[in-house]
């Protein structure tokens, strides 16, 4: 079947989206391909015109398998590439065409999460294991350190949210604990048989429980592929496998990859090397560079540069930029938008000036016409927007800032999925240790003695029901074990189960909790999103797996004038963009950060990290320079005060690129007056007498 696409690419795009070939037996083939797509250069686009190619050339859609980094990229390449096909089918047949559906399109985490219910018992797991979220992980973590005697040292032991960053990290790169602990928490060497004897005992209890954390989806299933009958198995299922944002993949992904396709045959790797900013999760920029020498012949790359999100003002400065690194593929971006105006460098007094800049900038471009959302400032690390939040507040300027809670934080929606983990793997003892502890007079202890009673009755409904409650428990109690016997058979359909917990849940939520009509609104939300899913198992997993967003923190009512200023961090702000952006702090110590300045890979991320800042706006860009910074830790209007370095990052190439200036301007100074008369002092001559 000849392709057919009908959506404009530029000739790159064309040579990506196409590349490959129908072999004499009718079967499209194509070697591994990385598409090396700088910043705005549609991305999205061309994968999806990829995708869209090979279902038009007679690929099987259940034997594709697209991966991304968020359930939203991966609905959002989905559609796109249904809505191409269904065009060109249309047009072929001159009519209605079939709906395409591509079953295996997800986050890793929700592939890994499927293949490994599917082949469960391969691995050695129940196939009705529970998945913790990172909170959850923690606990379990913290629960782990305190029965191993680690929270009553004499010295200073690292807490469970650091333990957990130590042992994710390490297993996700794939590197030994103690080279871990000595590149990235090298106060934690000392620690090492500890923190060695703390991770196994973490490993040891989630095996027990049947519990899986985030690492542990990627760790099982890049265990199953290590056996060579089940990979060839595995790998046979797929004719194609498409990756989006490849450089943010780490070791564990990386190898997946390869180890379904060894022979790269089908292979197609989307990303940009000059993004890979997130190594602190463990992604490694070394899986992109190296990406083609992996296979052999090796991988064909296609650059694209053609870019449609920014004027070449702000291009010329991120090239400029890029272009000092010594590492990553050559590309220069070119605008299909036009010149536009240089980027600004603005110098400032403080941080107080900078945020007056910002204000006086942000209400000139509304008033000019873009609006407050169509605008953003970015920084390199959350505390840095402090001045500046509290002059939008005094200018009524309302904004959201990205990084909000959670939803799935809210202790009342915890509450609630942790009874339905229960349900779903009766094993889950963290889970069952929160539920019990919402009940009246049901502390640790009678809770660990409830769970123990239940373990040595194989966990059946009669050893739970033995129990006896407390007095003031029993009412509720006796509710949670009718619904826990009511809900847990297997062949219990899904639909009514969340408003039964729900409705046993209520009371206790509204003695436990204030602002209870909130609470009760968030639960029938979380209702109307269970009803989204086709069971249990795969709404707790898809929920933990990409879990929805709640409000950002707002200024004020943004509603009240229907729109809102941005303020993010440069991670945050990654695939986003927007007319104007502001750029805080582009000094040493925050580009790069202070703490980035003693390796040399470090410091190349920082470098990547201002390219992806400056690459968000499409028409205008600010660069703040702040002069002088204040010493923390001092009385209110105290004065005392360093003077920051310009950022290492702005050379002679790149400052030739921006309009430099200084604000506020400054003013003119009068001449002072002088005297007409002839009289002269001398000073000098008194100061030379005190030496006599």
């Amino acid at each position: 079947m000849a392709a057919v696409l009908q959506d404009p690419l530029n000739e790159a795009q064309g040579r990506a989206a196409r590349f490959g070939a129908t072999s004499a037996e009718g079967r499209f083939c194509a070697g591994p391909l990385l598409i090396i797509a700088g910043a705005g250069t549609g991305k999205t686009a061309t994968l999806a015109h990829r995708v869209a190619h090979l279902l038009l050339n007679g690929v099987d859609p259940a034997r594709m398998l697209l991966l991304t980094f968020s359930r939203r990229a991966s609905v959002e390449m989905t559609r796109r590439a249904e809505r191409i096909v269904a065009q060109a089918l249309r047009e072929r047949h001159a009519g209605s065409a079939p709906a395409v559906r591509l079953p295996w399109a997800g986050t890793f985490h929700s592939v890994a999460n499927r293949v490994l219910r599917e082949r469960a018992r391969a691995v050695g797991l129940d196939p009705g294991f529970s998945i913790l979220d990172r909170g959850d992980a923690a606990d379990l973590m913290d629960l782990v350190r305190h029965e191993q005697g680690l929270t009553a040292q004499a010295r200073r032991f690292p807490k469970k949210d650091t333990c957990l960053a130590i042992y994710s990290h390490r297993v996700n790169t794939l590197r030994p604990l103690r080279q871990t602990l000595e590149e990235h928490w090298p106060w934690c060497v000392e620690f090492e048989p500890e923190l060695n004897q703390l991770m196994r005992g973490y490993v040891l209890r989630k095996q027990a429980e049947s519990v899986l954390d985030y690492d542990d989806l990627l760790l099982y299933w890049h265990g199953l592929l290590e056996d060579p009958s089940l990979a060839a198995e595995l790998g046979a299922s797929f004719d194609h496998v498409l990756v989006d944002e490849y450089q943010d993949t780490n070791s564990l992904q990386a190898e997946i990859i390869c180890r379904l396709k060894p022979s790269g045959e089908g292979v197609t790797v989307v990303g940009d090397d000059a993004q890979a900013i997130y190594s602190f999760r463990a992604a490694t920029v070394d899986n992109i560079l190296h990406f083609p020498e992996r296979f052999s012949p090796p991988a064909t790359v296609i650059a694209l540069e053609e870019n449609f999100r920014s004027t070449q003002g702000v291009l010329d400065a991120a090239n400029a930029l890029i272009g000092d690194s010594a590492l990553g593929y050559r590309k220069q971006l070119v605008a299909r938008r036009g010149q536009g105006e240089p980027p600004r460098l603005v110098s400032v007094a403080d941080d107080r000036a900078q945020a007056d800049y910002i204000v006086a900038e942000v209400l000139a471009a509304r008033e000019a016409g873009v609006a407050l959302r169509r605008q953003a400032v970015l920084f390199r690390s959350s505390s840095h927007s402090a001045q500046l939040e509290v002059e939008l507040m005094r200018h009524n300027i309302p904004f959201v800032k990205y990084g909000g809670l959670k939803f799935l934080e809210a202790a009342h929606v915890k509450d609630v999925l942790a009874c339905l983990r229960w349900i779903d793997n009766p094993r889950h003892r963290l889970a069952a240790f929160r539920v019990l502890q919402l009940l009246p007079g049901m502390g640790p202890g009678l809770s660990e003695r409830c769970l123990a009673g239940f373990a040595a009755g194989h966990y059946s409904q009669a050893a739970l029901a033995a129990f006896k409650a407390p007095p003031a428990a029993r009412e509720a109690f006796a509710g949670l074990v009718a619904v826990m016997s009511d809900l847990a058979p297997a062949s219990r359909a899904w639909s009514g189960q969340l408003e039964r917990v729900r409705d046993w849940y209520r009371p206790l939520m509204e003695s436990l909790y204030d602002s209870t009509a909130v609470r009760t609104a968030d639960l029938e939300q979380l209702v109307q999103l269970a009803g989204q899913y086709p069971s249990r198992e795969r709404f707790l997993s898809e929920l933990t797996l990409d879990p929805p967003q709640a409000s950002g923190d707002l200024a004020g009512p943004p509603l009240k004038d229907e729109d809102y200023l941005v303020l993010s961090t440069v991670h945050s702000a990654k695939g986003l963009e927007w007319n104007s952006v502001y750029v805080l702090n582009v000094a040493d110590g925050n580009f790069p950060n202070e703490f980035a300045c003693g390796k040399p890979e470090l410091i190349e991320e920082e470098r990547r990290l201002l390219y992806v800042a400056m690459t968000r706006a499409r028409d205008t860009l600010h660069l703040m320079q702040p002069l002088r910074y204040y010493v923390p830790e001092q009385p209110r209007y105290g004065d005392r005060h360093v003077y920051g370095a310009p950022s290492r990052f702005l050379t002679r190439n790149v400052l030739d690129t921006l309009a430099c200036m200084t604000w506020p301007a400054a003013a003119a100074r009068p001449e002072m007056s002088t005297s007409s008369g002839a009289t002269v002092v001398d000073v000098g001559a008194g100061l030379r007498a005190l030496w006599d």
